[in-house]
């Protein structure tokens, strides 16, 4: 059966099934779809109760501020990022979680609002992060009602969006001239995705819906007016991600032990060993774009 892409119409073969192997919530299939022409990568169907695949712990909340800011430090190359485009000015990050990156671009000196659907982080980066944090899953309907911002940044969301296409509409149309979009995502053109295929950690089914290829996206921002600033997958996020990929494809089918840590540090080695393939600009298991708006 084939099922019709979401960004260019066409109709497209089944990919390959995949199951939620990283959380291991249900044993259900999941279908994922290929575009011939646009080369999308979708889940078909999303499931109606999406929600019931993001359990509670999903997000670890930090117990203060001050575990925040040594947590965050993880995080300190994306507001690094973001200043070298954009030093100042209104920002608004969608899907923040606990706010690491929140926190980071509010010492940085931004004036930060953040749309978050879970209840547990829009309370904390509320009452603790000190930030206008909005408890919505429609940012589009948010942002309609939105004094224009600066920055708006979407990381590793994106992914996770049922309707991707409008929300990056609606998004353009938010910024200020001169205003910076910063996303990152999936990298479907990955090493890792090509070697590991339904089995890699970053497909993470059915939490992300869509997998775009950095072609595509650089083609629907440039149709709302943007123009690119930065697109890598060398970044420090990504490379982060490499790492990541491996140790979890390796660790994730032990539930707990001495062999899953063994088998972690095959990850950590293997991670080693390729990492001049996945150093290669085009091939890390993540993106990072930056575009301006220009019109």
């Amino acid at each position: 059966m084939k099922k019709v892409c979401s960004y260019c119409q066409t109709e497209s073969p089944l990919y390959f099934c995949s199951r939620d192997y990283n959380r291991k919530i249900t044993h259900e299939k999941f279908d994922y779809y290929c575009c011939p022409q646009c080369k999308l990568i979708f889940i078909s169907p999303i499931p109606d109760d999406l929600a019931y695949y993001y359990p509670e712990k999903y997000h670890s909340l930090p117990k203060s501020v001050e575990d925040l800011e040594a947590i965050s430090k993880n995080e300190n190359y994306k507001i690094e990022i973001v200043q070298r485009f954009l030093g100042k000015g209104r920002l608004l990050e969608i899907g923040p979680s606990y706010g690491g990156f929140t926190y980071l671009a509010k010492k940085a000196g931004y004036e930060v609002d953040a749309i978050e659907m879970d209840k547990n982080c829009c309370r904390f980066l509320n009452e603790v992060v000190g930030v206008n944090a909005i408890n919505c899953n429609d940012s589009i309907e948010i942002l309609q009602h939105k004094a224009a911002y600066d920055v708006i940044a979407l990381w590793h969301v994106i992914e996770h969006l049922p309707n991707p296409w409008s929300t990056l509409d609606a998004v353009c149309a938010n910024l200020k001239p001169g205003g910076v979009i910063v996303l990152a995502t999936p990298n479907p053109d990955a090493f890792q995705f090509k070697i590991m295929g339904r089995y890699w950690p970053h497909l993470d089914a059915p939490r992300h819906a869509i997998i775009i290829p950095m072609k595509l996206l650089t083609e629907k921002l440039e149709s709302l007016g943007m123009k690119a600033e930065l697109i890598t997958t060398k970044d420090k996020g990504s490379n982060y991600l490499d790492v990541f990929g491996w140790k979890h494809f390796f660790r994730r089918r032990i539930p707990h032990g001495n062999t899953r840590k063994a088998l972690s540090k095959v990850g950590r080695l293997a991670a080693f060993i390729l990492s001049p393939i996945e150093r290669i600009e085009g091939k890390g298991s993540a993106y990072t774009i930056i575009f301006r708006k220009y019109s």
